[in-house]
């Protein structure tokens, strides 16, 4: 598939409603506990995407428009998030809710273009990418995370499920990344 903004954006601007359907009010143990070890739990998943939303996409996405290739991002502290898990579930629902807003707003104010889209960065670890590979990546970091959220709530019954989880490819073991 062409890469698409629109597309990108409708993708970004759903994950909060999504997270919400999926987390809002559960019971703590489906929301609170890993997979696996190295793994997180929906509510660090949500902590997570808080701080990216912090630190990361528009920052990234500022970085690429006014510096090209000049100058690295800053790396992604993927611990970051850690001081965000003392908040009730709910309280990170909202954050993020009104964090998205704003980087979209934000999004949207950039005005972009082919030609912008097309403008090159320097990732730390990486190397040379494009903004619309941010922007496609910002997406795609999205679907990932909800996928996370749902194994870390489907584990919570693996033990249960008794022999079809043979037929459960969400309870495949944890790959933490």
């Amino acid at each position: 598939m062409e890469f698409s903004l629109a597309r990108t954006r409708d993708v970004l601007q759903r994950t909060p409603g999504v997270l919400r359907a999926l987390v809002a009010g559960a019971d703590p143990a489906w929301t609170e506990r890993p997979y696996g070890p190295d793994t997180w739990s929906a509510k660090e998943v949500v902590a997570h995407l808080i701080f990216a939303e912090r630190t990361d996409w528009i920052p990234r996405a500022m970085t690429i428009l006014r510096d090209g290739e000049r100058s690295a991002f800053a790396p992604f502290d993927r611990a970051g998030h850690k001081d965000l898990l003392n908040r009730p579930t709910a309280e990170l629902l909202d954050l993020f809710q009104r964090e998205r807003a704003g980087s979209l707003a934000m999004l949207d104010a950039m005005g972009l273009d082919g030609t912008a889209l097309a403008r090159r960065g320097t990732h730390p670890a990486l190397g040379t990418v494009t903004l619309a590979n941010l922007l496609a990546t910002w997406s795609v970091h999205d679907l990932n995370h909800i996928a996370q959220i749902a194994k870390a709530m489907a584990h919570q019954y693996r033990e249960r499920v008794g022999p079809w989880e043979q037929y459960l490819s969400i309870l495949s073991p944890p790959n933490p990344r």
